[in-house]
């Protein structure tokens, strides 16, 4: 894709997701939930925090893009290592799991991740824009440029890492509100909720193992420009 064309995408994507992150937080239920349910507000959901990060992400990649075209080959390519980190371990995996469990536990019992009221609170385009769209972005962001992915081992402890926060903070939630963030955690005994965390935990590396597959089948090892 030319740098131009490149920019103007990154530009667009960009500006849809400070839009719909606006939206989402800026969503009023007609009934008050408790002070209970409020705390952490729309930041307790992995969905929320994953349109910031793919805020940021295309934020990062739009920069880049500009540096490039006005020949900043120096500050570009530093942006562009922070953009291809931010790509490879979180942007990709992460939106790959929002959509794919969210909308697999959707079919199997939505009531354990996004109760029925809620279509009367979030419109249903918002609904498909935070839980459908991330994924055709994210895999065509790997078609539109080719991203340099740091070596395995730290690529999947960092991504280990941030796993480890989100859970500490879901934790962290239960243990002041005595509330799950998603009603799926209640059907846990403490063992079993640990052990849904790891196969969480496996399947996103799995995501990050796959979004790298794509990305080396597509532009080989060697294909980065600057």
């Amino acid at each position: 894709m030319e740098i131009s064309t490149l920019t103007t995408y990154h530009c667009l994507v960009f500006v849809w997701y400070i839009f719909i992150t606006y939206s989402i937080t800026h969503v009023r239920a007609e009934e008050r939930p408790s002070e209970v349910f409020l705390y952490g507000g729309q930041w307790k959901y992995l969905t929320v925090l994953n349109l910031v990060l793919q805020a940021v992400f295309y934020g990062v990649s739009f920069l880049a893009d500009v540096l490039r075209l006005i020949k900043k080959l120096r500050c570009a390519k530093c942006v562009i290592s922070s953009r291809d980190l931010l790509f490879s371990v979180l942007a990709f995996p992460v939106s790959t799991f929002v959509s794919i469990s969210f909308w697999t536990l959707h079919t199997y019992n939505r009531e354990l991740v996004y109760p029925k009221s809620l279509d009367g609170v979030i419109p249903l385009w918002l609904n498909h824009a935070m839980h459908t769209a991330v994924l055709p972005f994210a895999v065509l962001e790997i078609l539109a440029t080719p991203h340099r992915y740091p070596a395995k081992k730290k690529g999947v402890i960092l991504l280990g890492f941030v796993a480890f926060l989100y859970i500490s903070w879901v934790l962290w939630i239960y243990s002041v509100t005595g509330e799950w963030v998603y009603p799926l955690f209640a059907l846990f005994s403490p063992a079993g909720l640990a052990a849904f965390f790891a196969g969480s935990l496996a399947v996103i590396i799995s995501f990050y193992n796959f979004g790298e597959f794509l990305n080396r089948m597509i532009w080989g090892q060697s294909k980065f420009c600057f």
